[in-house]
């Protein structure tokens, strides 16, 4: 009797065995398929994220300029405190980390340009904002 069982054992490990070598098989091709994916996700995200920081950052240069060109012209077109406050956003602007995206800081920089622009067009008294971004920044890593 102790056979008979053992007979009925032989005769389910190869179905059994099959089983594990499709899932074993199974899970190598879609880790595979995941890990390619993945990538190609990640790559479309990081160039679209790029291009929403390069933008925002040429809207902000782009008024720098203006706003120098305007220096140019007449010295005295802005007080003393808005040509500080637009000497500070160059500053910040030119020092934002582009060429290295996995900066901590990134973050941090751009809302201080963000926070130094609005300072400059509220001294201005102009409505001036880039309608480039969401509403909130935070809003950006939930799209993610």
């Amino acid at each position: 009797m102790d056979q008979q069982p053992q007979n009925g054992a032989d005769f389910l490990e190869p179905s059994v065995l099959l089983d594990e070598t499709h899932y074993q098989e199974g899970y190598k091709n879609g880790y595979h398929d995941g890990l390619s994916s993945g990538k190609e996700d990640g790559r479309q995200v990081g160039l679209k994220m790029g291009f929403q920081v390069s933008e925002e950052l040429g809207f902000y240069q782009g008024c720098l300029d203006v706003w120098m060109s305007a220096t140019r012209i007449d010295q005295n077109v802005f007080s003393a405190r808005v040509m500080k406050n637009i000497e500070q956003l160059a500053t910040l602007v030119s020092s934002y980390p582009l060429s290295d995206p996995e900066n901590e800081q990134v973050q941090d920089v751009m809302e201080k340009i963000r926070l130094k622009f609005r300072v400059i067009t509220a001294s201005l008294g102009v409505k001036l904002e880039y309608e480039g971004r969401p509403a909130s920044s935070k809003q950006d890593v939930e799209d993610l």
